[in-house]
């Protein structure tokens, strides 16, 4: 009980905190929508690019929690000084690459075959939003240093003030007044790039006045690029970006195929797959908090309470995700009512919420096993499971089910229903396959390796 206090206690905040970002999309779409249809089309398009560009390079930065969470735990405060100073140096590499495919979108907005006008549009709306990425990464490095000392509540404050500013700015830019001309789509991205530095300038300000980030010294020296640590960086950081983009490209390209069978599946798929958004956020906070927990134990060089806390949040993650799916799967034809009015749609989701109560699971468990498995520096396998089951499993056998492609499936398992089946399957194959690996390793009564390598 000792444990799970502790691990709800880190949660709820980065909870409350990633709810609001998921609300910064839900904003955007409300307010753009009601501009014109034109600005709403060029901000999914928009979006999907920012989005892949911005969850693989701050995943890379996440890099960062593990590190730090090892030298809090080992008491070595000036460690994690210089360890946030090498990640200044990554984020602002980073950024280079970052607003470079921003600023100029031609090449990957040419796969999308899309009419001049629209195109213009959403180059618009990227050119704003590279001006805020460096602020984004920036604000990223925070995140992960303030989670790895257990202090998320700090980011969280930060994340509800940004959304509470996020509306007004919005309501300004995109429809115009007080000197400033309607700006649509485009406004929506001004917007976000000023509240982005804003929280980047609040963030730099604590970590140089607050209390608990002064032991670190993080602005008392300058330090040059260490190779050596940005080396431990890369290693870590950047298979941790590519199994984030990994599973966003993964969702991307089922949209992209369900798209196929026409606007009503693509709708109910649009229902599920917010629905499965916001209930991701709550495995996904635990798994932080519990990575953040198992990485001090290690630093500490306490292995036996690491494993107990890995445990703990993992069952923890794995309850809460069962009470999620039942409360789903009972109250599912009210949930799409909330969502649509359209019966055509609703038929068509109903189904697709039932796979999402189950699938939920599964996915609770993948997460919060990765999570503990990234507080051992533990991130290659990871990513390769994620690989063969979410590009494999779920999207390949997508395929396969939803468009019948050995032409005997039952026509339950067609369509969307054949992709949400399959990625059902793909998220199980990677929980059970991530549990197994840190079981292996890590969840006996003795490790089968006393070191935590980078793997």
């Amino acid at each position: 009980m000792q444990d799970l206090r502790r691990i709800v206690v880190l949660a709820w905040p980065i909870l409350i905190g990633q709810l609001a970002i998921i609300a910064f999309g839900v904003i955007d779409t409300a307010m753009v929508g009601r501009f014109s249809s034109l600005d709403l089309a060029a901000l999914g398009l928009g979006s999907s690019i920012y989005i892949s560009i911005y969850i693989a390079l701050t995943g890379i930065l996440v890099a960062l929690q593990p590190i730090v969470g090892h030298f809090f735990g080992a008491h070595r405060p000036a460690e994690i000084g210089e360890a946030v100073r090498q990640a200044a140096w990554l984020a602002l590499g980073l950024a280079v690459i970052g607003s470079v495919l921003l600023a100029f979108p031609a090449p990957l907005l040419n796969i999308s075959h899309a009419e001049p006008h629209l195109t213009e549009r959403t180059m618009a709306y990227l050119r704003l939003l590279a001006l805020g990425l460096p602020a984004s990464l920036i604000f990223r490095i925070y995140n992960s240093l303030s989670n790895a000392i257990a202090r998320p509540r700090y980011v969280m404050a930060i994340q509800v003030v940004a959304l509470a500013l996020k509306i007004p700015a919005n309501a300004w830019f995109i429809f115009g007044g007080w000197g400033v001309p309607a700006l649509g789509g485009v406004g929506c991205a001004l917007a976000t790039t000023l509240i982005n530095w804003c929280t980047c300038i609040i963030a730099i300000a604590l970590m140089l006045r607050h209390p608990v980030y002064r032991p670190f010294g993080i602005f008392k020296r300058f330090s040059r690029p260490i190779w050596a640590r940005q080396a431990e960086l890369l290693k870590l950081g950047v298979p941790m970006g590519l199994s984030y983009l990994i599973e966003v490209t993964a969702y991307t390209f089922m949209a992209l195929f369900i798209a196929r069978f026409g606007t009503t599946q693509l709708a109910a798929h649009q229902i599920a797959s917010n629905l499965g958004a916001v209930l991701y956020m709550t495995p996904l906070s635990i798994g932080i908090a519990t990575s953040t927990l198992v990485a001090q134990h290690l630093g500490a060089q306490q292995r036996a309470e690491a494993r107990a806390v890995s445990r703990h949040g993992i069952a923890l993650a794995g309850v809460v995700a069962i009470l999620y799916g039942t409360t789903v799967i009972a109250t599912r034809g009210w949930i799409i009512s909330a969502y649509t009015p359209n019966p055509a749609v609703a038929a068509a989701a109903l189904p697709l919420l039932l796979l999402v109560g189950f699938y939920h699971f599964w996915d609770a468990l993948q997460i919060s096993t990765a999570f503990v498995l990234r507080a051992y520096k533990i991130a290659v396998v990871p990513t390769l499971i994620y690989a063969v089951a979410l590009w494999g499993v779920g999207l390949g056998g997508g395929y396969w089910f939803g468009f019948n492609v050995a032409g005997n499936m039952t026509a339950a398992l067609t369509g969307a229903r054949g992709f949400w089946f399959a990625n059902m399957l793909s998220v199980a194959a990677a929980a059970l396959m991530l549990l197994a690996f840190w079981y292996a390793q890590f969840g006996g009564s003795r490790e089968r390796s006393a070191r935590a390598p980078t793997r």
